[in-house]
């Protein structure tokens, strides 16, 4: 349950996330928040915030998944889940390949409609490109979008299944997942029984957009790129002479309506916090990872696109369609408060930089056990990419909490969902202090609403936000979560003036939806 409070003050001063805070500093250091509402960064697309579901998740189905997305906001769902996609015959709901990784009865591709439905949130399906045929793909797209009285398409043989097909409207349709994966660039944690290379993958691109559009000519495709300055972007093979963005985009630029791209800025055994957090703006390097900072990311790719799609570039959505802070082997991070910090601050900056969404991996997931190192933040010795726990049993003897249960990704995932339930535009917000990172929106009635992590893990801030050209009056919503919070914890204030007082924990979320 959360707690709601309403205080009454004169001049709009609150402390947020205001239980003490082990380390904390008494005296709460000072900054500055500035919003510029009339400064247009970027439209907040209507499926800004998303997460990933799997065909394998036995927990796909539990009652209380409906009300969990619903509460964070979730705006777009992609199935059926990674690599999973390469090996998944939607049909029968089974794998190509067995040992490549498995499915689940409960997870079929009609109950993930269901909860479509239950949350009204849009789909993106990831179709089979490494096992999978076009006519499987034209057939997977008319049982979901072009079903009714006349439907005539094969009807899957799982239980549960439609015998007319759907009327889902299902729009954003991936054309594989990280096929680069396959051997290409020697690493092969990808299923792919079809020509490799770049080139083979541009032109199956090019032919399953004909054949899906065919179908339903209201979809958008998109293909699999390399996100920019991540491996293995830029690299050549004997299958790859030109690099992978390069090759694809100067075959389909022209038959895709969005790119794909996936992002963890860490690898194992290389994980920081402080590293992770400071990631979405200036980028990390550690012996066994690099990244550029999301605004680099994201021009790299404007670029590339403008350079093979000319004066259409501007039409190509960016979607990232997997995040998530360690690129395999997730260890302690994962299941911590530094990664509820990360994830609201990472899918805002990609947000302000103009993606269409932004999909978290993953909405269930499994333990492992990743760097447990205790200079690490977080009370779990296990990783678990999820944002709900399966209540697994770990390697190491632990137990993960009951089925359902939130780990503290979720939770910043709900805080953000506040940040974007209101949010038409996204505005300008500037910080004085790096270690307060700042997001806002402007709203079609003309409200703000702010999003503030503070990224210090030892020091609170005092932070005067001011809104150009406003005069703040009335009560002000707050949602934040921190070092001691079960869960996101709800304050109201009411006052007036043209700067809101606001004082920050360590570690904290917190959005602010100013009157």
């Amino acid at each position: 349950m959360k707690r709601q409070n309403v205080m009454i003050v004169s001049a709009v001063s609150f402390l947020l996330g205001h239980r003490a805070s082990a380390g904390a500093t008494s005296t709460p250091a000072s900054a500055t928040v500035v919003v510029d509402p009339q400064a247009v960064l970027a439209p907040l697309s209507r499926l800004a915030v998303g997460t990933n579901a799997a065909a394998w998740d036995s927990n796909l189905v539990d009652p209380d998944v409906p009300d969990r997305l619903t509460d964070a906001r979730v705006r777009l769902l992609r199935y059926p889940g990674g690599s999973t996609a390469d090996n998944y015959h939607w049909l029968s709901n089974t794998p190509d390949d067995p040992s490549a990784g498995g499915t689940d009865p409960v997870a079929t591709f009609d109950a993930y409609l269901g909860i479509l439905r239950k949350t009204h949130a849009a789909g993106i399906v990831t179709l089979n490109y490494g096992s999978g045929t076009v006519d499987e793909a034209a057939q997977w797209l008319a049982y979901a979008n072009r079903g009714g009285g006349d439907y005539r398409g094969p009807i899957p043989t799982y239980a549960g299944a439609s015998g007319k097909g759907h009327r889902a409207g299902i729009r954003y349709w991936e054309i594989g997942n990280e096929i680069y994966g396959d051997g290409t660039y020697g690493a092969t944690w990808e299923v792919n029984k079809n020509a490799k290379g770049p080139a083979a993958y541009g032109n199956a691109v090019v032919a399953y957009s004909a054949a899906l559009k065919a179908v339903d000519p209201s979809v958008k495709i998109g293909a699999v790129l390399t996100a920019p300055g991540n491996w293995p972007d830029g690299q050549t093979s004997a299958l790859s002479p030109s690099p992978w963005n390069d090759t694809v985009l100067g075959i389909a630029a022209g038959a895709i309506d969005f790119v794909a791209v996936h992002w963890y800025p860490q690898g194992p055994t290389g994980e920081s916090d402080a590293a992770l957090l400071a990631s979405p703006q200036n980028g990390e390097a550690t012996p066994v990872s690099y990244t550029p900072s999301i605004p680099t990311i994201i021009s790299s790719l404007r670029t590339a696109l403008a350079k093979y799609r000319g004066p259409t570039a501007k039409d190509v959505e960016i979607l990232i369609t997997e995040t998530n802070s360690v690129s395999y082997n997730p260890g302690k991070q994962t299941t911590s408060l530094v990664n509820a910090l990360f994830l609201a601050d990472s899918v805002a900056t990609w947000l302000d930089n103009g993606v269409t969404s932004v999909n978290w991996w993953t909405l269930h997931n499994s333990p492992f056990l990743g760097n447990a190192d205790p200079i690490l933040n977080g009370t779990y010795d296990f990783g678990d990419y999820g944002l709900l726990s399966r209540g697994l049993a770990v390697g190491n003897g632990e137990v993960e909490p009951l089925a359902g249960t939130p780990f503290p990704a979720y939770y910043g995932l709900e805080v953000l969902g506040r940040f974007t339930e209101r949010g038409c535009t996204l505005v300008t917000a500037t910080s004085s202090t790096t270690l307060v990172s700042a997001h806002a929106v402007r709203t079609e009635d003309g409200h703000v609403n702010v999003l503030l992590i503070n990224k210090d893990p030892v020091n609170a801030y005092t932070l005067g936000i001011s809104v150009k050209g406003a005069r703040l009056f009335g009560q002000a919503s707050v949602f934040t979560y921190g070092p001691t919070s079960t869960d996101v914890e709800q304050d109201c204030a009411r006052g007036h003036g043209s700067t809101l007082n606001a004082t920050v924990q360590p570690y904290s979320v917190t959005t602010i939806q100013l009157p």
